[in-house]
């Protein structure tokens, strides 16, 4: 696995010859040389085994080998052609290929310099996350700079982030931006990586509005999580007292959400939201709430397997005994089938757990069916509570 470092390259406005020269500062007392580019004041502190330099065709490429770094006359023709490719805004990888050796050398480290589109359209947009991903292996520590570059390109950057983390695994260390204050001349240097770890926290929440999985939370809540990862578990082995009892457990911990995590303050509420089912005071307030959820969200398994079982606790309750053993719970049942509608219900939840074929071919024209396997489902829990 290795480092990689991808930057941007842009363009100035006609009325400057290069990027301004200013003295960066990252914020942590260690001087700094003065630097046009950002990338490598970037590049010496975090000392990627790679450096990927990206720019559309009429990027300042030239700028690479002028002031910052001294080159001499090393590969002097290569570099009048790309100067000349530079004015005309047609730099093409051949002008490129043969001056990445020499920064690789000047570095210490792999350079590549890579053409990217403008990034004009959806189609565009798409190549330039195909071009950065080409240049990440799976598991690659990942550093994203978005000092340079087109005003839009950031934007881009940071779903490129996603997108490596998700299809690459990578780990995306930071992401870097080197500002320049003109009334101060400060040039104050910004991580962003808070961005990613508020995407983490919507990604959490989409996971959990999908499948109801708020296991998806945990590891965003420290040592906390791992009660909150537990609840899910039981919730969805079907064990709701099980499950309210780790909830109960977790909300009632100071930890359950970091102090220091901003973030996680800015979902908090969401978050408890999500989980407000275990408030209920019965088992079959708890099933009922998680039936009607599940099957919001489509897990049409789930809604009858909970729907079911809140409808044999109503019972038990109602018998006034014991909801958790099993000859009650029985007992319940026996009483319970004389009702069609729990007789249709179980009948669901067994063609749909087990992919038992139904003898009644009414149930088989229901599942069949996704609207009306909904409107029966929430038919028949109205009706049976």
């Amino acid at each position: 696995m290795a480092h990689v470092l991808l930057t941007f390259l842009g363009r100035v406005p006609k009325d400057q010859e290069s990027y301004r020269t200013t003295v960066y500062d990252f914020g942590d007392g260690q001087p700094e040389a003065p630097t046009a580019f950002f990338g490598w004041p970037l590049q010496r502190r975090l000392k990627p085994d790679k450096l990927v330099i990206l720019g559309t065709a009429g990027s300042m490429w030239e700028h690479l080998f002028e002031g910052d770094l001294a080159f001499g006359d090393a590969e002097q023709d290569a570099r009048d052609a790309l100067y000349e490719a530079v004015d005309q805004k047609q730099v093409t990888a051949s002008h490129l290929a043969p001056l990445a050796p020499l920064l690789s050398e000047c570095l210490g480290c792999d350079v590549v310099l890579d053409l990217i589109p403008y990034c004009r359209d959806e189609v565009e947009q798409v190549q330039l996350l195909q071009i950065m991903a080409g240049h990440v292996d799976v598991g690659d520590r990942v550093d994203l700079d978005v000092t340079h570059g087109f005003r839009h390109l950031p934007m881009v950057a940071l779903l490129s982030a996603l997108q490596l983390q998700t299809l690459r695994q990578a780990e995306v260390a930071g992401i870097w931006y080197g500002t320049y204050d003109p009334d101060t001349k400060e040039a104050p240097v910004y991580r962003l990586g808070g961005l990613l770890h508020i995407a983490d926290w919507l990604q959490a929440l989409h996971t959990y509005d999908k499948d109801g999985d708020y296991g998806a939370f945990a590891p965003l809540l420290g040592p906390a999580g791992a009660v909150l990862h537990d609840a899910a578990f039981f919730e969805r082995s079907s064990n709701p007292v099980k499950a309210r009892e780790k909830l109960t457990t977790w909300v009632n911990r100071d930890d359950r959400v970091p102090a220091d995590d901003p973030a996680a303050a800015l979902f908090s509420d969401a978050l408890h939201q999500r989980i407000r089912w275990y408030r209920g005071s019965s088992r079959a307030e708890w099933e009922r709430a998680l039936a009607d959820e599940y099957l919001e969200r489509g897990d049409y398994v789930r809604a009858a397997i909970y729907g079911l079982e809140s409808v044999v606790s109503a019972e038990v309750d109602r018998r006034g005994e014991a909801g958790n053993d099993y000859d009650v719970r029985e007992a319940a049942v026996i009483n319970l089938k004389n009702r069609w509608e729990f007789r249709t219900l179980n009948s669901i939840r067994n063609a749909l757990a087990h992919g038992v074929r139904p003898r009644d071919k009414k149930i088989t024209r229901i599942i069949r069916d996704e609207q009306a396997l909904r409107g029966e489902l929430r038919s028949l829990l109205t009706a049976l509570t």
